[in-house]
């Protein structure tokens, strides 16, 4: 057995405690910044919440960022009725997932057939939808007012959802191209070669193996739909048919240098949701995101 020297000791020893304790700083500067990124993100949303219940009289007495004395749960309630936000919300509701359903569908049906099945246009047509993209909502704002005006479809949900499922299916289309392109081929051609024609193929094979793709474009898409304020402002101007985004804006126009907790109340019940929304399935959403990255 051959003796250690004092340099080998010395050598082998404290190497790796220096590489030790770079990695234990960097874990600890890490999560510093982590930590402070997670408190300013979360901080807006805690005030807000906080903020709406506190009493009418706490705006005016107390500190802006001090705590409420108790939970006015009135300002909730004022905000639900007087606000008129039920109406708002059953007004969102029977926009967006009417919009959804449409670009889901739709958007589905043109990725598998522009991805899976080869056909000589489809490069073209997937361009065509990519190109779509690129045009800005503010530039076809007057041409859509026009046609919907002159079709008595002004003041009408119908305006809504016609607008925002063009408007969905590029983006949509696009992204579920990629997801598709990651199905292995494969799988497809098993299908095909057991019996199934195209329309088994698509909804027993294809479409559950890009599950949680389909959940993540739903998801931005719910967003998007969601917190649209300009088309919603442009096409409605019936109170009894605003959306939430346009409700709001008018609630708070109405009531928010007056009744502070009801203006805040208004804006947690906006929010709230969809951040419980994502964290119900953030899983499946990154699922989502990682699936078209590599291809199988």
């Amino acid at each position: 057995m051959s003796a250690v020297t004092p340099e080998k000791m010395f050598h082998s020893r404290t190497v790796p405690q220096s590489g030790d304790l770079f990695k234990r700083i960097v874990k600890i500067v890490l999560a510093v910044l982590i930590t402070l990124f997670v408190l300013i993100e979360l901080y807006p949303i805690v005030w807000l919440l906080l903020s709406s219940l506190k009493g009418p009289t706490e705006f005016n007495l107390r500190p802006i960022y001090a705590l409420p004395e108790g939970f006015y749960w009135q300002n909730f309630v004022d905000a639900w009725t007087r606000g008129k936000m039920n109406t708002y919300f059953l007004n969102s509701v029977l926009v967006v997932f009417p919009s959804i359903f449409l670009i889901v569908t739709l958007s589905t049906s043109a990725a598998f057939g522009l991805e899976i099945l080869k056909w000589r246009w489809n490069n073209t047509v997937l361009l065509i939808f990519l190109t779509g993209i690129l045009i800005p909502v503010q530039m076809i704002l007057l041409p859509l007012f026009t046609i919907y005006f002159r079709l008595d479809l002004i003041n009408s949900r119908l305006a809504l959802i016609l607008t925002y499922t063009a408007f969905g299916l590029p983006l949509t289309v696009f992204l579920l191209a990629g997801f598709f392109k990651s199905v292995p081929r494969e799988v497809l051609e098993a299908a095909v070669m057991d019996g199934a024609n195209i329309y088994q193929t698509y909804f027993r094979v294809a479409l559950p193996m890009v599950a949680n793709s389909i959940v993540t474009v739903t998801l931005v898409q719910f967003f998007f739909i969601w917190n649209d304020l300009i088309l919603s402002l442009t096409f409605i101007n019936n109170t009894e048919l605003r959306t939430i985004q346009t409700g709001l804006l008018s609630f708070v126009g109405q009531f928010g240098r007056r009744e502070w907790g009801p203006t805040f109340a208004s804006l947690a019940m906006t929010v709230v949701p969809l951040l419980l929304l994502y964290l119900i399935l953030n899983n499946k959403v990154i699922a989502g995101l990682t699936a078209g990255s590599v291809k199988g």
